[in-house]
């Protein structure tokens, strides 16, 4: 029961000295503060991050097999491991290779995508989106709600209709209100297209932007090679994801070289991405314990000052029977509060600013960053404190009471 009092006269001493000293105490825990808030923030941004992806993932269903140009798959385990290598060359995918695919009877259904970024005009003004060349399935694959209005059909694709959907973001910038394109006709390379429905906002930036055109109605103007980006393979039966993968890769390996393509699932996508993101917060961490460190150093110093502000005390202290241990005790105290007091204020800050970013972007706080920012600010306080609280300790009394 002694040492707990003794420890509570500690605290009690250590917060009464802030209240004295106001302005250094808040300037003090200034660095440790930006720290904290420099770690929390970006911890909360990078899974923010992951969990936008995951989410866009996710909206796609989880049986999905997608089918990219290039070899993008990692050698030993079958992974993901290099995008950039794969998009930079390899297969051009065209209608042969939809049509062939089509012939899997365990997929039901198989959705080429060819994209272009493009300004797109009315006759009132203009906008940069993103033309898209589909099929009538893309909007199954994507999961797109219908806010007004109709989707083409196979039929359109066939006949090379020259009718478009927009995606609300896009229809909003063109016309007054997004319902109103419906009916409408838009420019794109100087070809018009009829608007004959617009699909309600999804949070993606191109998505919401686009407009999707039969595949076919692209060939030409837009779409001169007459190939796709991407192709993807669907299924509601997770049993046959394997099977389906299987039979796309032996039919492309007819046309192709096995580096040519590469076929995978979103899950295996997502599990790379979410490798990815583990190794870039952890870097993210590390930049933002730069900060910690600069905060550490500066309670180190106004500890330092501190003391020499204090020697005459420490001396009286000391005089009336105050150990080596009492003094250090006293001034680690006051450095660990400080330190605690400015990780409280970092986070406090972070989850303010975190609960504001939520509202356009799925920024978290999780219970990894509460404990680091706790921990962290606890042990740069004892251990940048131990120096001047030890400085402290070791003043002989006689000298310390002499002090001016």
């Amino acid at each position: 029961m002694k040492i707990q009092n003794g420890w509570l006269h500690l605290i009690k001493s250590a917060i009464e000295d802030f209240r004295r000293n106001k302005v250094r105490t808040l300037l003090t825990s200034l660095g440790i503060m930006i720290g904290v808030l420099s770690v929390v923030l970006l911890i909360a941004l990078g899974l923010g991050l992951k969990n936008y992806l995951a989410q866009q993932f996710e909206s796609l269903g989880a049986n999905l097999i997608i089918i990219f140009p290039g070899n993008i798959a990692g050698e030993d385990d079958g992974g993901i491991s290099n995008f950039g290598a794969g998009f930079a060359g390899g297969a051009s995918f065209d209608e042969k290779d939809l049509i062939s695919l089509s012939k899997i009877n365990e997929a039901e259904y198989v959705v080429p995508l060819f994209m272009k970024s493009l300004v797109i005009e009315t006759e009132s003004g203009r906008k940069l989106g993103y033309v898209m060349g589909s099929n009538a399935d893309s909007f199954k694959l994507l999961n797109l709600d219908l806010l007004e209005g109709e989707i083409f059909s196979d039929g359109d694709v066939s006949t090379r209709a020259k009718k478009v959907v927009l995606g609300e973001g896009l229809a909003d910038g063109l016309f007054d209100k997004p319902e109103d394109a419906v009916g409408k006709t838009i420019r794109i390379s100087e070809q018009r297209y009829k608007v004959i429905g617009v699909y309600k906002k999804k949070g993606d930036q191109q998505q919401d932007n686009a407009a999707v055109l039969p595949y076919k109605t692209t060939f030409g103007t837009l779409n001169p090679d007459e190939t796709f980006f991407t192709l993807y393979l669907g299924t509601t039966d997770e049993n046959e994801v394997d099977l389906i993968k299987e039979k796309a890769n032996d039919i492309l390996l007819r046309r192709y070289n096995k580096d040519d393509f590469t076929v995978t699932e979103q899950t295996e996508i997502l599990s790379t991405v979410n490798q990815i993101f583990n190794i870039v917060n952890g870097i993210l961490l590390a930049i933002g314990s730069i900060s910690l460190i600069v905060g550490g150093i500066g309670i180190m110093n106004i500890m330092y000052a501190t003391v020499t502000e204090r020697t005459k005390e420490v001396g009286i202290r000391r005089a009336v029977g105050a150990t080596e241990n009492d003094i250090l005790k006293q001034f680690l105290t006051e450095s660990l509060l400080l330190s605690l007091f400015g990780g409280i204020l970092g986070l406090f800050l972070a989850s303010l600013i975190v609960l504001g970013i939520r509202v356009f972007f799925p920024a978290s706080i999780n219970l990894l960053a509460v404990i680091i920012s706790f921990v962290v600010s606890s042990a740069i306080g004892v251990f940048f404190g131990v120096f001047p609280a030890r400085r402290a300790a070791k003043l002989p009394p006689i000298e310390a009471i002499r002090y001016e």
